[in-house]
C-alpha cells in the first residue's frame, strides 16, 4: 500500500451544494430561501432572542434586585447549644468530629460557632470562626477556642 493508494471511506465525503446556479442543480432560482419574507432577503437573518416584534422574554421578566458577590464565603452555623448537647467534657470540636457527630455532612466544610443557647461543658473548640458571645461562652465554661492561622 501506498501514500498514492489511500482513499477515504465511501459516503464519508460529500460536494458543498452550489446554491442559485441554475434550475439543473435542484437549488436554483430561489436558492432553497423560498419565496418572499425577510428570510429571502440579503441579509435577512434575525438576531438571537427576536420574537417577531413581540416583546422578548428577556425583557418581560422582572430584574432581580442587588447582586451576587462572586467572592462571598458561606459557613454552616452551629449554636453552643448543639455543641452542650452533643459533646462530652473535655472533647475536642472540630470539623471531623462534627461531622461524626451528624451536626455537618462535609467535615471540610467552613465552620462558625455561635453563642445560642447555654454551654456548661469544657471543650477545645477548633473551627474556622468563633463569635464573640460564643467565645465567651466557651470560655466561661473552662473551654478554649483555637482558631486557625
Amino acid at each position: 500500500m501506498e501514500l498514492s493508494d489511500l482513499r477515504p471511506a465511501e459516503g464519508s465525503r460529500k460536494n458543498r451544494t452550489r446554491v442559485g446556479r441554475g434550475p439543473a442543480s435542484g437549488k436554483g432560482k430561489t436558492a432553497g430561501r423560498g419565496m418572499n419574507g425577510q428570510g429571502s432577503r440579503s441579509g435577512g437573518k434575525k438576531r438571537p432572542g427576536f420574537e417577531g416584534g413581540q416583546t422578548p422574554l428577556a425583557r418581560r421578566l422582572p430584574k432581580l434586585p442587588g447582586f451576587r458577590n462572586i467572592n462571598r464565603v458561606e459557613y454552616l452555623p452551629v449554636n453552643v447549644s448543639r455543641l452542650d448537647e452533643k459533646f462530652e467534657a473535655g472533647d475536642v470540636v472540630d470539623g471531623e468530629s462534627l461531622k461524626a457527630k451528624g451536626i455537618i455532612k462535609r467535615a471540610d466544610a467552613l465552620v462558625k460557632v455561635l453563642g445560642d443557647g447555654d454551654l456548661t461543658k469544657a471543650l477545645t473548640v477548633k473551627v474556622d470562626k468563633v463569635s464573640a458571645t460564643a467565645q465567651a461562652k466557651i470560655e466561661a465554661a473552662g473551654g478554649k477556642v483555637e482558631l486557625p492561622c
